[in-house]
């Protein structure tokens, strides 16, 4: 078993692509007229599968976040250069930190044009891709 994506609403979807495709994120494919309605699947350049499907149905209007998902997280190699490039495209990220302590990972976090907020992870030196028992230990 494994989680295959997680399905976002947006309420404007050029809007919604443009930034995701700023962050990194290339348009795996779309799948027209569904009871969602319109999905686009994408995934990160280092991904081999679609890991967010951008759900849009015009007629559904503004988004409600209410308290359905809360984040989601991507894994970076450099945090400084991550924001940098975010920067030059017009995308906020706040400051970085440190919120496990000086051992721990290095995060930011952004938010789309929906509200959905992104977390940004450079795990330290040695860490696993992900995060594994080890990190509970």
């Amino acid at each position: 078993m494994r989680t295959l994506h997680v399905g976002l609403r947006v309420s404007d979807l050029e809007r919604s692509l443009g930034f995701y495709t700023a962050v990194g994120y290339t348009v795996v494919g779309t799948v027209e007229g569904t009871a969602f309605g319109s999905l686009t699947m994408l995934r990160l350049p280092g991904d081999g599968f679609v890991t967010i499907e951008l759900v849009y149905d015009p007629a559904r209007g503004t988004v409600d976040l209410g308290t359905g998902i809360n984040h989601l997280v991507i894994q970076v190699e450099s945090l400084d250069a991550t924001i940098a490039d975010l920067t030059t495209k017009g995308i906020v990220a706040e400051p970085p930190g440190l919120p496990d302590g000086s051992d721990g990972p290095r995060t930011s976090w952004l938010t789309d044009p929906d509200g959905y907020r992104i977390e940004l992870v450079q795990w330290p030196a040695g860490h696993a891709d992900g995060v594994t028992e080890a990190d509970f230990a």
